[in-house]
């Protein structure tokens, strides 16, 4: 378990919630790049399948958290394009 790895973690962890605030307030994409939220999704799934196949610990349970973070922001951001193209 490597502690510059769980910080890393953290500090993107704390950041989410605030994108994710924003995204569902605003009700607009403006601002947003859903190729970088998949860019990061992906990221965060290599992150957990390089846990479950090489080194298991429980620092999986970040990644797992931040992916859960991105995929409801990506889920916003499909929320607002629709709000949008009905406006």
């Amino acid at each position: 378990m490597s502690i510059f790895e769980i910080i890393m973690l953290l500090c993107f962890g704390f950041a989410w919630p605030f994108s994710i605030y924003k995204s569902y307030t605003s009700r607009s994409v403006e601002g947003k790049s859903f190729l970088f939220l998949i860019v990061i999704f992906v990221g965060y799934l290599a992150g957990i399948l390089h846990k479950i196949f090489y080194y298991y610990d429980n620092v999986i349970y970040l990644y797992i958290i931040n992916m859960t973070m991105v995929t409801i922001d990506m889920l916003l951001y499909a929320r607002n394009l629709r709000l949008q193209s009905k406006a």
